[in-house]
């Protein structure tokens, strides 16, 4: 059976597939391992383990007499550094992109870069300290220099991967076009700052996301950042403007289809651009509602003594709905950064709510108000008709059914893609392993229809 294999590194699973040549995964390994610490003490990813498992995968993947693996490519998590010598050998930490970053040194920069809100725009990069990946090696430079003088190559880890199997450096769009600080947007090259501190020359040529290094007739993809890999499927599927809204922890709407540069207000509002593997930008806007769902719903199984997970058996209750609009008290509206810092449930008794249901229906409302407010700034003035929801919330109805009602001028679907990143990974490179047509049931699609009479008002 003709396979491309994928390794596809989160921060806690690491897994490889083989796809076959009508993308089912026909075969499937995951580890994770423990971390380690880097110099002050902070948790990091283990690069040595990480590199001997790329290279057991390798291995085990000549021991699968049953599939002939035609191609690999690797789909990682963005913002993460590996730095190796002249020789090719890792000479320092995978920083955690969570790593704190020095408060001082990031002024420092700003101020000698024309300010933090021009920077943050040129490079579609709200300041999020490590995870600019860019000033994870200026940090390097400026409090590290004989580890900066070592460094020949600065690897983002998709690349790094890809250099293990093929041996070639290489740097791809879509690391260096995610939040990193290192891309000037509006001219479509690293920003002017990149070159005067030397880490240009200490960054490999960008190498197209679409093309492979053959080795024996075997193709070797670059390497993407997970975020832009998990996009492929639904713009390989479909034409018309959409927007996707991915959810788990964050809750980040994606807009393919919207080309305005970020306004200072929306990057004060967590939106950032990311890049596709052909180079075209994605306007983002990040919503932290995952996490506030999971704090919320632990609340009320405390307060109503229900299991934590109870929440999976309520389904939509127009009724309820209803009723909670008719007898909303009219609440202050908040501005933009206010209303994405904490849902208003965090704040509102449960003795007011005379069942679980009912308070869970107020907790979705609440986090809709939010979910509205976030996609609107990367959608509004574009011709998005189209909403799909992948991960949590779109297993989830009653978060759906009241997604449906917040946009009615929107078609809503649940969308899934099983293992999107590695399917996309697949996809960026599929003209040269696979002749076969692109099928036409790559992404499963429920439609939420809305009741008129329940949008909202």
């Amino acid at each position: 059976m003709n396979c491309i294999a994928i390794l596809d590194i989160g921060k806690t699973n690491k897994k490889l597939f083989l796809i076959n040549e009508q993308y089912h995964i026909v075969y499937e390994r995951g580890l994770s391992f423990p971390e380690t610490k880097d110099e002050d003490g902070d948790n990091c990813e283990d690069i040595h383990l990480l590199t001997q498992w790329v290279k057991d995968s390798l291995q085990e993947l000549t021991t699968q007499p049953a599939f002939h693996v035609k191609a690999m490519n690797f789909s990682t998590y963005g913002a993460s550094f590996v730095y190796l010598n002249e020789q090719g050998e890792v000479i320092a930490p995978l920083y955690n992109y969570l790593k704190s970053y020095p408060g001082s040194l990031q002024d420092a920069f700003y101020n000698k870069y024309g300010g933090q809100q021009q920077i943050c725009s040129e490079t579609a990069s709200p300041a999020l300290g490590s995870l600019n990946s860019g000033l994870q090696l200026y940090r390097i430079k400026e409090q590290q220099p004989a580890l900066f003088k070592q460094i020949r190559y600065a690897l983002h880890l998709p690349q790094y991967v890809s250099y293990l199997v093929s041996g070639k450096m290489m740097t791809d769009i879509t690391s260096i076009g995610c939040h990193t600080m290192l891309w000037d947007f509006a001219h479509k090259q690293y920003h002017p700052w990149v070159k005067e501190e030397g880490l240009e020359e200490k960054l490999p040529a960008i190498f197209p996301g679409d093309e492979v290094v053959e080795i024996n007739n075997f193709k070797i993809g670059p390497g993407l950042h997970d975020s832009s890999a998990a996009l492929i499927p639904y713009l390989e599927s479909f034409r018309e403007p959409f927007i996707l809204i991915s959810t788990g922890t964050w809750c980040i709407t994606l807009n393919p289809f919207n080309n305005q540069a970020l306004t200072p207000e929306e990057l004060g509002q967590d939106c950032l651009c990311y890049l596709t593997y052909q180079g075209r930008p994605v306007k983002a806007a990040r919503l932290f509602a995952g996490n506030e769902h999971e704090q919320q719903v632990r609340r009320l199984s405390e307060y109503y003594q229900t299991p934590v997970n109870y929440y999976q058996q309520i389904a939509f209750d127009p009724a309820i709905f209803a009723h909670l609009q008719a007898t909303a008290v009219k609440e202050a509206p908040l501005s933009g950064k206010d209303l994405l810092q904490a849902s208003r449930f965090a704040h509102r008794s449960l003795s007011d709510f005379t069942s679980y249901e009912i308070a869970y229906h107020q907790l979705i409302m609440d986090l809709m108000e939010q979910q509205q407010h976030s996609t609107a700034l990367v959608t509004t003035g574009t011709a998005v008709r189209r909403i799909f929801v992948d991960g949590g919330f779109g297993k989830n109805p009653v978060y759906m059914h009241m997604l449906a009602a917040a946009f009615p001028q929107m078609e809503v679907f649940a969308a899934s893609v099983a293992q999107a990143t590695a399917i996309g990974a697949a996809l960026a490179i599929h003209r040269h392993w696979n002749n076969q047509a692109l099928p036409g049931d790559l992404v499963q699609m429920r439609h939420y229809a809305v009741n008129r009479e329940l949008a909202y008002r």
